[in-house]
């Protein structure tokens, strides 16, 4: 089986950056407005290490990873920061849980990760701000988000 074509990837993985950056920008925000102390005293209360260094994380993670998804900027290292802020959440908030959100489940720190991780794999896709400078790197030598090997 094939993936899809590049114009329907692109669009795709655009669409994907899109509704996962929103997500993270929206709880980025929300601890925001509680301070990075209340946030900080939430997390010493479920037994998080270093709790205001790893609400400051997670803050910036949500606020800025997300917008840098929305823009495709900086897509793996802001993927791969999503995925270790929901591996902590997973463990230290979510872990024995049922899965479903509603019931203080796993299931949304679950599909956040999967879905950062795997645009962190895949790339941004063309309509990037990471394409864009890779496309000026090596001319001619970009594909689906990811940088060819260029041959002289």
């Amino acid at each position: 089986m094939r993936p899809l074509p590049a114009p329907v990837s692109d669009i795709a993985l655009l669409v994907a950056r899109i509704l996962l950056g929103v997500v993270l920008v929206a709880h980025g925000v929300q601890k925001l407005g509680g301070g990075v102390g209340g946030v900080a005293e939430g997390f010493s209360g479920m037994g998080i290490p270093l709790p205001t260094l790893s609400a400051l994380f997670v803050i910036t993670v949500e606020t800025l990873g997300g917008l840098l998804l929305i823009a495709g900027a900086a897509t793996t290292v802001a993927g791969l920061a999503t995925v270790v802020a929901m591996v902590g959440a997973f463990l230290f908030a979510h872990l024995g849980l049922t899965v479903f959100v509603s019931d203080g489940g796993w299931e949304l720190v679950g599909v956040i990760a999967a879905l950062a991780l795997a645009l962190a794999a895949a790339g941004p896709g063309r309509f990037s701000v990471d394409h864009l400078l890779a496309s000026r790197r090596v001319p001619g030598a970009v594909s689906g988000g990811r940088v060819a090997a260029h041959r002289a």
